[in-house]
């Protein structure tokens, strides 16, 4: 299986080399301008003024508008006033990647079942050049529980995977990852982590020492013998031969997150600098990634943040880290020797199931193998002329068309000609080239032969934000809009057990007008939005049927027939049952797999509408805002799950 490390340049580190690579003659500027937005979203936690955007990015304030306005068309962000916010529908681009990375579909059900069996946060991660990048969560919710999100990037030397990753990397690597301590020593490239601290002011010679650092080490490497200098490297504080077997002891000689240079004299520290260079996170990374080649595993003993400790170890396919599952604690649960000497075993076993699942599929995928799966024609044309004759020059035809690119990957389509993209997007093939170099000059794509991966910086595209999105936060617009419209109030509940809860509301502000808060419970059985979600039981639960008012259905056969004629129907009408002169129509919410999660009602005074009105005016347009919040939550509960409240 091909490295998760993806060698294009630019990375999510800020990394010298990204920042002074060329941009081709033949990339598409506008692709990558609406890049570097969508980046500043992702990185403002989902949400940003236009004006703070034109300032992030340096971009002119007319091209921030076009590209907002652009993204908005295409459902990837969402207008409020003055604000620009990250919607449900982009995370389709990380989704296109996990899809094509196979990993999430296959071991996602063996990390929810180790969290559950530890009682821990377990997470799936791969490698993004010198950064690792999480495509799965499974947390425990605690006072103190786990924050990272799926897609989020870290550095590889603050982390348990890190080391492991770092086994497989070549001279290449490691002398980005020395380039990229050098330009961001405080990890500002790294928006998920807290900042590690310099805690002495340098000098003008200790400011040139890190790059006269990397020269050592390029020296070292080049001049290492195959099979007979086992020497690591130098350590890049204490300046010493690690030699692997004396130094690297498995859990004796090295403290993960301790660096070696605490107790070096202060005069070794060279000759004609105006401050002592302290140790700082990462230092010891090198020699954490030989102790870890050794041992197969890895340990994070604090190393992100205080408290935070993680076991981790390599899932392999093909001989090569397909993925590190990690287990995540608190110290007051768990020391990180205390998580190795305990679960290690555990893990280990979790380990064997996942590289036997990956092997069964590639069996199973090797012995009825089929035709490279194709993507429908997107129809980007036919929407892309009815956008531009929309919104004009506003809309910006060449970014549209460079992300929908990305969508061209998925399950089965993991690795694309040029010929496929073009076929897949429907786009002319000079289009889709021009595409391409672009994606693959920003990171997010790589070429091998004339044919294209997607990386997993993709998932630094508004994923990690997203990511925590729950029901009423995908609803919450599409039912402010829906009371715009009908000037009623709106609301969305979930059953629990025979009550609905109020997750999301929009009122009205007429004098006559339903007032109920969010978090509010009501019986099920006397109102709309209960009778569409206990419609969907196999066995509703239909006890204890009190007569509220006068026109309370309180029989449980006629109760019966009335749910089994709103399940047939889709939609329920409740006319004065819960309170008199109210009056109610509501539509089931349901899940990527069509079980029904949630409900949306329109809730009126009778003397606004008749039934056969509600049915006529509401209905419809009901219909149609459940509809799209079920595009949404399709979208985001592909691969993880969508909480409801």
């Amino acid at each position: 299986m091909p490295s998760n490390v993806a060698p294009a340049p630019g990375t999510g580190t800020s990394s010298a080399a990204g920042a002074e690579a060329v941009v081709p003659a033949e990339a598409v500027t506008p692709l990558i301008r609406g890049i570097a937005v969508l980046r500043r979203l992702t990185d403002a936690d989902g949400v940003s003024s236009l004006s703070g955007l034109e300032r992030s990015t340096g971009l002119a304030r007319s091209t921030v508008d076009r590209i907002t306005a652009t993204l908005a068309r295409r459902g990837y962000v969402r207008l409020d006033g003055r604000d620009a916010v990250l919607a449900p529908r982009l995370m389709e681009l990380g989704n296109a990647y996990l899809a094509a990375l196979r990993l999430p579909r296959l071991l996602d059900a063996h990390a929810d079942a180790l969290a559950d069996e530890l009682d821990e946060s377990v997470s799936l991660a791969v490698g993004d050049q010198d950064g690792i990048r999480f495509i799965h969560q499974a947390t425990r919710r605690r006072a103190m529980s786990l924050s990272f999100r799926i897609g989020d990037l870290l550095p590889a030397e603050r982390t348990a995977p890190g080391p492991l990753f770092a086994t497989e990397w070549g001279d290449r690597e490691w002398a980005r990852w020395h380039e990229r301590r050098a330009a961001d020593p405080e990890d500002r490239g790294f928006p998920a982590v807290p900042a590690r601290s310099r805690p002495i002011e340098y000098g003008e010679d200790d400011r040139n020492d890190e790059k006269d650092r990397i020269g050592a080490h390029r020296t070292n490497r080049a001049n290492r013998t195959n099979g007979k200098d086992l020497t690591v490297g130098k350590d890049p504080t204490v300046g010493k031969d690690l030699t692997v077997g004396k130094d690297l002891t498995v859990g004796k000689d090295l403290t993960v997150g301790k660096s070696l240079a605490a107790d070096r004299p202060e005069e070794e520290q060279g000759a004609g600098r105006s401050a002592r260079r302290l140790p700082t996170l990462g230092d010891d990374f090198e020699q954490r990634t030989a102790e870890a080649r050794e041992a197969g595993w890895a340990l994070d003993d604090q190393l992100i943040e205080p408290g935070l400790v993680a076991l981790s170890m390599p899932v392999r396919e093909a001989g090569r880290i397909a993925c590190v599952v990690s287990v995540v604690s608190h110290t007051s649960r768990h020391t990180a020797a205390d998580l190795r000497d305990t679960l290690l075993p555990r893990l280990r076993e979790a380990v064997a199931a996942m590289e036997r699942e990956l092997r069964e599929a590639q069996h199973a995928e090797s012995a009825t193998p089929t035709p490279r799966a194709t993507a429908a024609p997107s129809g980007l044309a036919v929407w892309a002329g009815a956008s531009k004759q929309e919104l004009g020059r506003e809309f910006i035809e060449s970014l549209a068309r460079g992300l929908t690119v990305i969508t061209a990957f998925g399950e089965g389509r993991a690795e694309l000609n040029l010929t496929e993209v073009a076929q897949a997007t429907g786009l002319a093939r000079a289009t889709a080239r021009r595409a391409l170099i672009t994606l693959e000059h920003l990171g997010y794509v790589t070429a091998h032969d004339r044919v294209f991966r997607l990386t997993p910086r993709v998932l630094g595209l508004g994923f990690p934000p997203l990511s925590r999105t729950s029901l009423a936060e995908i609803a919450a617009p599409h039912l402010t809009e829906l009371s715009q419209r009908l000037h009623d109030s709106v609301s969305l509940a979930v059953l629990t057990g025979d009550e609905i809860q109020y997750t999301g509301r929009v009122s009205t502000s007429r004098v006559m007008s339903v007032h109920i808060t969010i978090g509010t419970r009501l019986p099920a059985y006397p109102t709309a939005l209960g009778r569409v979600m206990l419609a969907d039981l196999p066995e509703p639960p239909l006890t204890e049927l009190l007569p509220l008012t006068p026109r309370t259905i309180t029989d449980p056969a006629r109760l019966t027939a009335v749910l089994d004629r709103v399940r047939e129907e889709g939609y329920a009408l409740v006319d004065e049952e819960l309170e008199v002169g109210l009056r109610s129509v509501a539509v089931p919410v349901r899940e990527r797999g069509g079980r029904v999660v949630a409900a949306v009602n329109v809730a009126m005074h009778s003397s606004r509408r008749t039934p056969e009105e509600c049915v006529a005016e509401v209905l419809p347009e009901l219909r149609a805002a459940v509809g799209r919040i079920e595009e949404d939550l399709s979208v985001a509960g592909r691969f993880r799950r969508v909480p409801r409240t």
